[in-house]
C-alpha cells in the first residue's frame, strides 16, 4: 500500500505552511489580544476576518468540502494532512481557512442535502454565520 502525498496535497500542504508562516503564526498573538480586549466575548476578532480574505485569495477556502465547486474538492486522505498543519494554530487556523468544526458539518450538510438556495446563502455566507453562538 502507497502512502505518499499524491501531487495535489504536496502542493496544497506547501501553499498552507507558507499561510501559516506568513499570515498565521505571526497573528496568533494579535488573536489572542483581540479576543481580550473585547467587550463583547462572543465577538468575532477583526484579525479573522483579515486572515480569511488572505485565505480565499489564495485558493485556502473551505478545504474540507469535497466534491464542491464552493471548497478544495480534496478526499479525506488529501485533506487529513492539511487539518494537520491547521491544528498546529488551534483556534487560528482552521477559522482562516473556514474548516473550523461545528461549521464545517453543517456546510456538508447544506451543500449535500440543502435546497439550491440554502447551498448558495451557505457557499456566499459561510465566513459571517456561525453554527453555534449563545444568547446574549
Amino acid at each position: 500500500m502507497e502512502f505518499a502525498y499524491d501531487a495535489r496535497t504536496e502542493e496544497l500542504r506547501a501553499q498552507v505552511n507558507a499561510f501559516m508562516d506568513d499570515f498565521v503564526y505571526p497573528n496568533e498573538q494579535v488573536y489572542a489580544d483581540q479576543i481580550e480586549a473585547a467587550e463583547d466575548q462572543w465577538s468575532e476578532p477583526p484579525i479573522i476576518a483579515d486572515l480569511q480574505r488572505e485565505a480565499r485569495a489564495r485558493g485556502l477556502w473551505n478545504l474540507f468540502l469535497p466534491k464542491s465547486d464552493h471548497g478544495g474538492g480534496l478526499t479525506n486522505m488529501q485533506y487529513a494532512p492539511l487539518a494537520e498543519i491547521m491544528g498546529r494554530s488551534p483556534g487560528l487556523a482552521a477559522r482562516a481557512m473556514n474548516c473550523a468544526a461545528p461549521d464545517t458539518g453543517n456546510m456538508e450538510l447544506l451543500h449535500d442535502w440543502g435546497t439550491r438556495s440554502s447551498r448558495r446563502a451557505g457557499s456566499s455566507r459561510c465566513s459571517t454565520v456561525r453554527s453555534a453562538r449563545p444568547s446574549a
